[in-house]
């Protein structure tokens, strides 16, 4: 008896350490997000934006999986491109340039994009203001402080007598930066002559041509003559005629000075919208970003080549704020 007594203790004790052990539960997989990135090609600019989306998702702590085309600047790319984007299983879909976020838009009316580096949302009939976008679309915009960058022209060329304006009239964005640059000239009583191409073969003559009649030249946000900077630039420097462009990395191809717009920052933006679109937030509700002080960039061997002189109040603002490159 003395046995069974001890054998019922035994097993008394047991199912009551066992009642009292914490059970944990199983660990369960962290969700995986999916992200698609539509580009209409490759160039520095475009590169900074897609390289601070990227690193400003991995900050997030979140399992985010991207999908990334470039359509190498091909527009029937650009629709294929979309499509496919579209109908995969990508929660989010990232627009890097007008053209890109038009594709992306033109083929999904429900799926959230986030516009990447659009100029002019409302004018490329992309949302239906920049404070109440609408439906599944917002993002940031790359609109450049162009009064800012008029005014370092001046100081950089103080007798100028006319200013050359090179665009591309098939890029909306750059179309919304030529119409700014020409009202803000007008304001400023900047005597301007306008030159536009149609991709980037028309830019070698077209701004040959241009660079006999004027004395410095501007440049929109406009991404074709920023993949083809280099062209520009060896025909500016034959004339000895400065380039002031609208991004930091048109400047660092050859460009003298811009107060620009971040396009790291841009990127990192656009992520930023991104998460909290996957958390749930609906874009048409989320107005679209604005980058309101242009960041200093200074290229000092362009500078040297040309023979001019750097103001010194710019010259301690971009050390201090900005990007040389020398």
């Amino acid at each position: 008896m003395k046995k069974v007594g001890l054998a019922f203790l035994a097993i008394y004790l047991f199912l009551a350490a066992a009642f009292f052990i914490e059970v944990k539960p199983a660990k369960t997989e962290a969700k995986t997000y999916r992200v698609g990135v539509l580009t209409l090609m490759r160039h520095p600019a475009l590169d900074q934006i897609y390289r601070g989306y990227t690193d400003e998702l991995k900050k997030s702590g979140m399992k985010i999986k991207i999908a990334f085309l470039n359509a190498n600047n091909d527009q029937s790319n650009l629709k294929t491109m979309s499509e496919k984007l579209v109908n995969s299983s990508d929660q989010v879909l990232f627009g890097i340039t007008t053209p890109s976020s038009q594709a992306l838009a033109n083929a999904t009316k429900t799926k959230p994009i986030v516009l990447g580096a659009v100029t002019d949302p409302q004018g490329a009939g992309l949302v239906k203001s920049a404070t109440h976008p609408g439906k599944n679309i917002t993002g940031v915009s790359d609109q450049a402080p162009i009064k800012q960058q008029l005014k370092l022209v001046k100081r950089f060329v103080p007798k100028l007598k006319k200013l050359g304006i090179i665009y591309t009239s098939s890029d909306s964005s750059a179309v919304a930066g030529y119409k700014q640059i020409v009202k803000d000239c007008q304001q400023m009583g900047i005597s301007y002559q306008a030159y536009s191409i149609s991709n980037s073969n028309d830019l070698n003559q077209v701004s040959q041509q241009m660079l006999t009649k004027v004395d410095a030249v501007i440049v929109p946000t406009d991404n074709t003559i920023a993949g083809a900077m280099r062209t520009l630039v060896k025909n500016a420097n034959a004339a000895q005629k400065p380039v002031f462009p609208a991004a930091g990395s048109m400047v660092k191809d050859g460009g003298v000075a811009t107060y620009g717009v971040d396009q790291y920052e841009l990127g990192q933006i656009g992520a930023k919208m991104t998460i909290q679109i996957l958390k749930g937030k609906k874009p048409g509700n989320m107005a679209i970003r604005y980058v309101t002080h242009g960041t200093p960039y200074l290229n000092l061997k362009e500078v040297k080549k040309l023979g001019l002189k750097v103001p010194a109040s710019f010259l301690a603002e971009a050390k201090k704020k900005g990007e040389i490159y020398k």
